[in-house]
């Protein structure tokens, strides 16, 4: 009924709507309703009958869609009113392609539209089952409009046309400040691409409408505005003051068009009319230049005078009067060339506006680059402190007005998120609108297949023999098959308005996403220019030292504001952590409290640098891994899991991975209800370590929140895991250094009796037997193997540290001891321990390698022992950058074979145990002498005793 070849593109207007589809001020302000000059010289006549196609023509497509106008316009009836006047209202609707709206008016002639429907979020759908037939509605997000077409037809036509319109606007290229020309040669061919593309995803859904031949476009807006009922009931009261302007346009317009009509016939009938022997008036050449004139041309009709609508020209124009029409066409196409000459006019104006305000920020560039040039040689040539002074104060000014556009940067921010945070309710709702289209489409599916099985049953009956109810049972049928059509048709729209509907909610989603990454790298490059003023800040102050009082003073303010300083908040729809917390995931101060003002000023730069590296990573490297470890379910060694536990595992999955570590490592020791037995052992009996246990409770992390607030149970829980593992281990009972150990796993798996079989894993089966004994032997040798590995990876530091007669022993004994539970910030800690309860003590050394070769070059600038002593105390703060020092633990130091860890291991624990042995026969030939010498006090000294007992 509908169907057209698919070789052939839908018709989307008629080739006479270009200047009819929004009535007289739609074609003043939209240049492309103006006719281009070789238009202008068709004869009158062709303007006023739309063009027909043949129908041989039609199925072979001989008319290409690149030569028409896709406009969109014609007589539609509204739903709407109050009271006694509501009810269906005719009103002309034209689609304006710039800002996706459907605007309509009362008649085709008024010159400002009522108002306007925004299709850009709009869903159509076509109401089958409704009362009138062509009725449908479009659903906007603040509002529902019903609109009835005269045919079904020409609804089926409209819903096509604004869903092709609705996708144009989606698709669109974006506009760039280039001319018109260069504009529509570079987007055009796209365009019409992906129109295409469209058109046949369409024809799958829906096969194409044809053009309704004078109820769309230009022939319907020469047709007479449709009847209503009442007069009356066609006034818009909600838009009185537009009807009453359109009213006075409307009138204005005629009396003009009745006096230019009039002038002109006046002077031709006086100069008499040629006979009418069946002769037609022959046109204007077109292809003659502008300036030639017929023998007796017409007098110049002043351009205000001219008509008001182009839809009332036709009807004004007479065959009686063929050169006054002739002359008509001549004026309009130099009226059309003036407007044309205007318009690029404009856009050369705007285009040179533009160039002088490239011209302007260039020009201030250069000043800028120039005064920052005389501001150092300025700094340079200074004599005096005091001119220096003042030249670092005004930096400090300049440093201010930096910060004001960080600031302006994160107000750009919130208001990006919020608008991400608006498209995210809006993609909710089309999602609930899909989904219920969705299921009515799907109920109705379900009534067709009755109505089709009930069809069958009724077909399948034996013919009974003509009678009263046979005429009514074929009207029946008749009905049922055009309802079954009906639905068929509604459900092949409603299928291709869910498809299209989807493919917006996917754009609006990558839009979404686009957004969010903005976000991060804003809040990266934020985080970056603070941490560089806190390092510029702390490089002047050690550069100032002891000058000048005020200076001092000066740095020293900054630095205090600098170190109170915290980022805003992030909003609650973006996964983004900046520093605008105390504590992080796990507790820890984010900038700890330390006494000295340096150590402040390095942990806050190295936390702004943490998370700078973090946001920066976050769509790179952080979201596909934890889509990884996702899909990750089932556990098993591998070398997969080995990569992927070097690279870190996310916090919401490290509970999970490290509770399967542990089981790993002590599932030959594990026993149900060991723990509880352990636990009733000491409190049945004290432990001789409880003292020294209950000591360190209080100095275990007191940066961690868990640990130093009075009402956490954390410290209540680290104590049940230590004295349980000194009934575990009587060898050991307790040694400083494994509440940390312990602590670490309570702050990760929170459950007390996996955290307790966490630290029987790392002492018992990791670490090497005799680490924390009380000569604490397998420590010792493993500080004189990192001191060989030192030497093969790092030769020139090792050279560096040896002639300042460094022992490095002093800074990493600890490190090993506590697996850098004290050196590293948390977030570089997890990671490590991540890998070192998979692989072992092999990951420790990696690390304690590559935090040294991380620092290289800082620690061979330095060239006293003091200051070496000095940094290497706190140079672990200076590690910002996670991922850097996992490439140099695994990739930088390989070759690293656990066969040369033993054999250096060996060799060093045979030396060390001859040493201790050496050591014990000294001590017992001491003890030796010291006996055999008894101790004889001199006559001479007399103890206090016996001075007292004198006395």
């Amino acid at each position: 009924m509908w169907r057209k070849s698919r070789k052939c593109p839908p018709d989307l207007g008629d080739s006479s709507a270009a200047g009819l589809c929004g009535g007289p001020a739609a074609m003043q302000k939209d240049p492309e309703c103006t006719p281009s000059p070789s238009e202008s010289t068709q004869p009158p006549n062709s303007a006023r009958e739309p063009e027909v196609v043949p129908p041989g023509d039609s199925e072979d497509c001989a008319r290409p869609l690149d030569t028409v106008p896709k406009k969109l316009c014609g007589y539609l009836s509204k739903f709407g009113g109050k009271g006694p006047i509501k009810g269906w209202k005719c009103r002309w609707f034209f689609y304006d392609e710039k800002k996706c709206h459907l605007y309509y008016s009362r008649t085709a002639q008024d010159a400002n539209p009522l108002d306007s429907i925004d299709l850009s979020s709009a869903v159509f759908d076509c109401k089958v089952d409704a009362e009138d037939e062509g009725t449908f509605e479009v659903k906007t997000p603040n509002r529902v409009i019903t609109l009835k077409a005269a045919t079904k037809q020409v609804m089926l036509y409209w819903l096509q046309q604004l869903q092709m319109k609705r996708w144009e606007f989606h698709n669109s290229p974006p506009a760039l400040p280039v001319t018109p020309a260069a504009g529509l040669s570079g987007n055009g061919s796209t365009l019409h691409l992906k129109l295409e593309q469209e058109e046949a995803e369409l024809e799958e859904f829906l096969c194409p409408v044809k053009t309704p031949i004078g109820l769309v476009g230009a022939a319907a807006a020469l047709q007479p505005v449709p009847a209503m009922p009442l007069a009356l009931q066609n006034i818009s009261l909600k838009h009185l003051g537009t009807e009453i302007q359109n009213t006075m346009h409307n009138i204005r317009g005629n009396k003009q068009a009745q006096a230019i009509g009039h002038g002109p016939l006046v002077e031709e009938s006086s100069q008499g009319v040629e006979p009418q022997g069946g002769e037609q008036p022959s046109t204007s050449d077109p292809g003659a230049p502008a300036g030639k004139e017929p023998e007796e041309p017409p007098k110049p009709i002043p351009r205000s005078s001219l008509p008001s609508s182009p839809i009332q020209k036709p009807k004004r124009q007479s065959n009686t009067f063929p050169f006054f029409s002739d002359g008509l066409a001549r004026s309009r196409m130099a009226q059309e060339k003036v407007a044309a000459l205007e318009q690029q006019v404009l856009m050369l104006t705007e285009e040179l506006k533009s160039q002088k305000e490239l011209v302007i920020i260039l020009h201030k560039a250069l000043e800028a680059a120039q005064q920052e040039k005389r501001a150092s040689s300025a700094y340079l040539a200074a004599a005096e402190d005091k001119d220096r002074l003042e030249l670092v104060r005004h930096k400090v000014r300049q440093i201010a007005e930096l910060n004001q556009r960080v600031e302006t940067l994160e107000q750009d921010r919130e208001r990006l998120a919020h608008a991400a945070g608006l498209l995210e309710q809006q993609v909710q709702e089309l999602q609930q609108h899909v989904k219920l289209l969705m299921d009515k489409n799907q109920a109705k599916q379900q009534v067709i297949c009755k109505l089709s099985q009930k069809l069958t049953e009724d077909l399948a009956q034996p013919e009974q023999p003509a009678n009263g109810d046979f005429l009514s049972q074929q009207e029946r049928i008749e009905h049922l098959k055009d309802d079954m059509e009906a639905y068929r048709t509604q459900n092949r729209f409603l299928n291709s308005e869910i498809h299209q509907v989807t493919k917006i909610w996917r754009k609006v989603a990558e839009k979404e996403k686009a957004l969010l990454t903005k976000c991060a790298y804003l809040q990266a490059r934020n985080c970056q220019v603070e941490s560089k003023y806190l390092a510029g800040l702390r490089r002047l102050q050690e550069a100032a030292g002891a000058e000048a009082g005020g200076f001092s003073e000066l740095l020293q303010q900054l630095v205090q504001e600098a170190l109170q300083w915290e980022a805003g908040e992030a909003s609650g729809s973006v996964e983004l952590r900046p520093i605008s917390s105390e504590y992080d995931d796990y507790g820890f101060l984010t900038v700890p409290d330390y006494e000295v003002e340096d150590l402040k000023l390095l942990a806050k730069i190295q936390a702004l640098e943490v998370c700078s590296h973090q946001l920066l990573a976050l769509e790179a490297v952080e979201r596909p891994l934890r889509e990884r470890w996702a899909a990750l379910t089932e556990l098993a060694p591998s070398a997969e899991l080995k990569q992927l536990l070097r690279a870190g595992v996310p916090r919401e999955h490290r509970p999970r991975v490290w509770r399967w570590l542990v089981h790993r490592r002590v599932r030959h020791l594990h026993s149900p209800g060991c723990y509880q037995e352990l636990l009733a052992q000491e409190r049945a009996c004290e432990h001789p370590a409880a003292r020294q246990i209950e000591l360190d409770l209080n100095r275990t992390f007191p940066t961690n929140k868990h640990f130093t607030c009075p009402t956490s149970s954390f410290p209540d829980k680290l104590r049940r895991v230590l004295l349980a593992f000194s009934w575990q281990n009587p060898t050991i009972g307790y040694c400083q250094g494994l509440n940390r150990l312990a602590a670490i796993a309570l702050l990760v798996l929170e459950d007390e009796e996996t955290a307790f079989w966490c630290l029987v894993a790392i002492v018992e089966t990791i670490l090497p037997a005799e680490y924390y004994s009380k000569t604490l032997t397998a420590s010792q040798v493993d500080q004189r193997v990192l001191r060989d590995l030192l030497s093969e990876k790092l030769p020139r530091l090792t050279a560096h540290l040896g002639q300042h007669h460094i022992d490095l022993s002093l800074i990493t004994f600890n490190w090993f001891l506590v697996v850098f539970a004290d050196s590293l910030i948390s977030d570089i800690l997890l990671r490590v321990w991540d890998a070192f309860l998979y692989e072992g003590t092999k990951v420790v050394f990696r690390y304690a390698l590559a935090i040294f070769k991380y620092n290289e070059e800082e620690i061979l600038r330095l060239q006293d022992s003091l200051e070496i002593y000095q940094y290497l105390r706190f140079f672990t703060k200076t590690i910002c950058d996670s991922r850097k020092l996992m490439s140099i633990a695994f990739n930088d130091m390989n070759p690293f074979p656990m066969k040369q860890l033993r054999q250096l291991r060996a060799v060093h624990r045979e030396r060390l145990e001859a040493e201790l042995r050496e050591l014990e026969v000294l001590k017992a030939e001491y003890l030796e002498r010291r006996a055999s010498r008894g101790r004889a006090v001199p006559e001479s000294c007399v103890s206090e005793d016996e001075g007292e007992g004198d006395g």
